[in-house]
């Protein structure tokens, strides 16, 4: 029996041609795995495939947030420059905070290996009691956004480390990673005590 708290996830693709079956979404099956893996707390999962417009992405982060009481949400896609990417604009929109140190920490991991990641405009808010946090498009960025560079020189921590902490601060579930795939970060004062079997 799983004695970690329960957490739901609501995981966004944002992609016109996916959403319109013109070929398949590769997004959310790359950040549920990656999740799967990372997290020793059950998960409810809500699963949203949408076209990149700024109305329907909003509608579905807030039906996630609002609706569904997500505790976190994560999408994939629309975050570059070009004139159909409003994934940013649409999550902005219905923030009640924006947490800029995601965007920055994800974008510094892409420079490692590529010098077009500055064109990446990824942003993460917290609306009510939920953490919304938009990544990349490609899977193996994803899995280095969130997991970071500890093999690196200087080792580059992922976005997923400050998640549970976050989290914490605003009233949500009390998340534990596998710290063979990424190790969460809290101060000695916040991490609870191992339960007794």
């Amino acid at each position: 029996m799983n004695d970690h708290d329960p957490v739901r996830i609501g995981l966004v693709s944002v992609s016109d041609r996916a959403s319109a079956g013109i070929y398949e979404d590769k997004g959310i099956p790359a950040l549920k795995d990656w999740l799967i893996r990372a997290l020793r707390n059950p998960v409810d999962w809500e699963t949203r495939l949408v076209a990149d417009e700024q109305e329907q992405i909003s509608r579905a982060l807030v039906e996630l947030v609002d609706e569904r009481g997500c505790d976190l949400v994560l999408t994939t896609g629309g975050t570059g420059p070009a004139p159909r990417d409003v994934t940013p604009e649409a999550t902005l929109a219905i923030a009640d905070k924006v947490m800029p140190g995601f965007g920055e920490q994800m974008r510094q991991i892409s420079l490692r290996f590529v010098p077009t990641a500055i064109l990446s405009r990824q942003v993460a808010v917290i609306r009510g009691k939920t953490l919304i946090v938009n990544l990349p498009g490609q899977p193996k960025s994803i899995a280095e956004t969130l997991e970071g560079l500890p093999q690196a020189v200087p080792p580059a921590p992922g976005i997923f480390t400050a998640v549970p902490y976050c989290i914490d601060l605003i009233g949500g579930p009390y998340l534990e990673t596998d710290e063979a795939v990424c190790k969460a970060w809290r101060p000695k004062t916040a991490v609870r005590p191992p339960r007794a079997a």
